[in-house]
């Protein structure tokens, strides 16, 4: 081995150790209603990365004994990890959930409390629940979030995005989640001229009700990740298209319409 790779294969190494694989996953209506198999397969998806932000937590009786199952079984792995589950969002009984955060405890450490988000809870229909972990003695700070549909223009409630990072200086935010809006859209631009930008441009990350051979199957932009590019920068991402280990979308659908976002990113 030459003086140069030997240098450069030490610097893989050192990348390696500051870089962080997280995944976002609305995952619907995660409750009772899932089978064992389902979650199995939840689970060998997510042991691939370090922290899995989920949206669409059934807020009732069996939403928070779900993401307990899900955990056990990644424990079952050998690898520990943890979870937390928020409370539920304080919209209409109808449209009220929870969110959760599952990670490796080897990798990240939870910092403090999660909460979900009070300043602006009567904006925002389904508040996003803040979670902060500390990696390598850096701490970074993720917003899951679920919001309203797209025809209740969920542009209404991302607008007040643009006040958490003031509201929140001394934090690394990473907003991530269901948007249910394309980054391309204008709401977005406060946040672009703070420095954030999305990990996914024009990546359609929602299933179809109906496709053909499973091809041309996904419907629309709505899943991304926000990052602030003086405190992140990602490395790779990945729009996992589980659909297709499926023989029929409807047989994927009942893992979810939403394909699961994730990115390995670097705190600086």
């Amino acid at each position: 081995m030459t003086l140069k790779s030997l240098f450069l294969f030490f610097a893989c190494i050192q990348f390696g150790y500051s870089q962080l694989k997280i995944i976002s996953w609305n995952v619907e209506n995660l409750g009772k209603s899932k089978s064992d198999s389902t979650l199995i397969f939840l689970s060998n998806i997510i042991r691939q990365y370090d922290i899995a932000a989920i949206q669409e937590v059934v807020a009732g009786y069996g939403g928070a004994q779900t993401v307990a199952k899900l955990t056990a079984l990644l424990n079952q792995s050998g690898a520990q990890w943890d979870y937390s589950v928020s409370n539920p969002t304080s919209s209409s009984a109808y449209k009220t959930e929870r969110y959760a955060f599952i990670w490796r405890t080897k990798i990240v450490k939870k910092v403090g409390d999660f909460w979900l988000e009070q300043k602006y809870q009567l904006e925002i229909d389904r508040e996003p629940y803040f979670g902060t972990f500390m990696y390598k003695n850096k701490s970074i700070t993720l917003v899951n979030f679920h919001a309203i549909t797209k025809s209740k223009q969920p542009e209404t409630e991302i607008k007040y995005f643009k006040f958490l990072p003031e509201n929140y200086p001394d934090k690394n935010l990473v907003f991530l989640g269901d948007f249910n809006c394309p980054q391309s859209h204008t709401v977005f631009n406060p946040l672009r001229k703070m420095g954030y930008l999305p990990v996914f441009i024009n990546q359609k990350t929602t299933l179809k009700k109906k496709c053909y051979n499973n091809t041309n199957c996904l419907a629309s932009e709505f899943d991304n990740i926000w990052f602030d590019t003086s405190k992140t920068s990602i490395k790779s991402q990945n729009v996992m298209q589980f659909h297709q280990s499926f023989l029929s979308l409807k047989q994927a659908r009942k893992i979810s319409d939403h394909l699961p976002i994730s990115a390995t990113i670097e705190l600086k």
